[in-house]
């Protein structure tokens, strides 16, 4: 499990990157770094739980946060690691060996060939997109949000996952989180409450002032790095079904999460098309 951790999450980075963070008011507040650790706070607040990110209050809090999350500045180099992830993970889950017979079963059935295609069509098409590169969190679901209630503050944790990467990526990602534990992708935000978050992360103090060419393509954005958010997790649940001891069905939620890129991608593919076609891209 800890080479797992090790090849999925780069330490140095995150640890590099928590200095900044804290300072700029994330997290629990930093007290001390070690060898691959660190010493925080304590936050007296609860986490929140997946319904509680589609409350229009909360959603709005959120996006404020990201924006400023957005914005914070890290040293070093800019380039989005979302795509060199993505092939890395590509790599390693496409070479596993299964001791349990059933399970490797299962990972036959996977046409690696068919997955390096997706990845690479999707690659494409979002370059084109020229997507404005953040430092992400990459992993705001209900788990890494915290709201004390005597603060009235909110909470962002856990920064493991934390890279620059496509600002689309990082929204869209956080509102496949609206699913929940039990992965009801109906529960996806619809147009109207993304526009809601959209305006909050836009213009934090005058939401109403967000314009709607901005609003589009931030639509647009989002909607298409849904599918990178699929790929990405379904890859990294292959490693973790090779390796990890925790009792969960990785190898079904690889599944779950690739039957959910298939059954966006043509609408996705199409949404995003016709607006770099209106655009001129």
């Amino acid at each position: 499990m800890a080479q797992t951790l090790e090849y999925i999450i780069d330490r140095e980075r995150e640890l590099k990157a928590i200095k900044y963070l804290s300072a700029a008011g994330f997290g629990a507040k930093l007290l001390g770094l070690f060898e691959n650790g660190m010493t925080q706070s304590f936050i007296n607040a609860r986490t929140l739980t997946p319904s509680d990110m589609s409350n229009p209050k909360l959603a709005a809090q959120i996006a404020i946060q990201l924006c400023k999350f957005h914005q914070v500045e890290i040293p070093g180099s800019r380039e989005p690691q979302l795509w060199n992830d993505i092939f890395k993970f590509l790599a390693r889950a496409s070479v596993l060996q299964f001791d349990d017979s059933e399970k490797q079963g299962r990972y036959e059935m996977i046409s690696f060939e068919e997955v390096h295609d997706a990845v690479t069509h999707l690659k494409d098409l979002t370059d084109l997109l020229d997507a404005p590169v953040v430092f992400a969190h990459n992993d705001l679901l209900a788990g890494n949000l915290m709201l004390s209630e005597d603060e009235e503050k909110l909470y962002f944790i856990d920064f493991e996952y934390g890279s620059f990467s496509y600002r689309g990526y990082d929204i869209a990602n956080h509102f496949n989180e609206y699913a929940g534990f039990d992965c009801d992708y109906s529960l996806y935000p619809d147009k109207d409450a993304q526009c809601h978050f959209f305006r909050h992360y836009l213009q934090p103090d005058r939401p109403d002032k967000a314009q709607d060419e901005d609003l589009k393509a931030l639509y647009i954005e989002t909607n298409t790095y849904r599918l990178a958010s699929h790929l990405y997790w379904a890859l990294w649940a292959l490693i973790q079904a090779n390796t990890s001891s925790i009792d969960f069905d990785y190898l079904g939620y690889f599944f779950l999460r690739y039957d959910e890129y298939k059954k966006l991608k043509e609408e996705c593919f199409s949404l995003t098309q016709s607006f770099l076609s209106c655009s001129g891209t």
